[in-house]
């Protein structure tokens, strides 16, 4: 199995996070989200989760 370019992983996760109401993805600071302080573009929910990593198995 091939190892992740760290470069295309910064680019897909880094500061990556999605609403858990409508599951639209935001580009912005950690920080800020746990602050509370960014919303939803398209659904103004304030609750995001980090973009979870695909773990790819053989088979």
């Amino acid at each position: 199995m091939a190892t992740p370019n760290p470069v295309t992983q910064k680019r897909l996760y880094r500061n990556v996070f999605i609403c858990m109401k409508c599951c639209a993805r935001l580009r912005t600071d950690p920080i800020r989200v746990k602050e509370k302080k960014v919303r939803c573009r398209k659904c103004g929910y304030k609750g995001l989760r980090p973009k979870n990593r695909t773990i790819k198995t053989k088979g």
